[in-house]
């Protein structure tokens, strides 16, 4: 099992939750944060943190964002186990569902 980043996370990517998680398994896309699924280790520790509420348990990923879980778990099919998100700084590239979203009203 393991958190999801919804749609609110989109054109935020406020990194509180980046600061929270303890094993470095948060990573920065251009437009989102991810979780990579097999290095989260279900601490649950950003999901609070999260000033825009996006980060879900997976079985709690509201209905209308359920994509959501795909594009976490396939952003990572090209990346592999990177071991860490600090050491690869933001990524310059999002899932494709992302990255076709219109621009996301950052107002909040």
């Amino acid at each position: 099992m393991t958190y999801i980043i919804g749609q609110p996370c989109v054109d935020i990517k406020d990194r509180a939750c980046v600061d929270e998680c303890p094993v470095d398994c948060i990573y920065e896309g251009k437009r989102m944060l991810y979780i990579h699924p097999d290095e989260c280790v279900d601490c649950g520790a950003c999901e609070p943190v999260c000033p825009v509420e996006a980060i879900y348990y997976e079985d709690d990923v509201p209905e209308e964002q359920a994509e959501y879980y795909d594009y976490n778990v396939k952003f990572f099919d090209d990346l592999g186990m990177p071991g860490g998100a600090a050491k690869m700084g933001a990524i310059d590239k999002d899932h494709p569902g992302i990255a076709a979203l219109p621009p996301q009203n950052t107002d909040h």
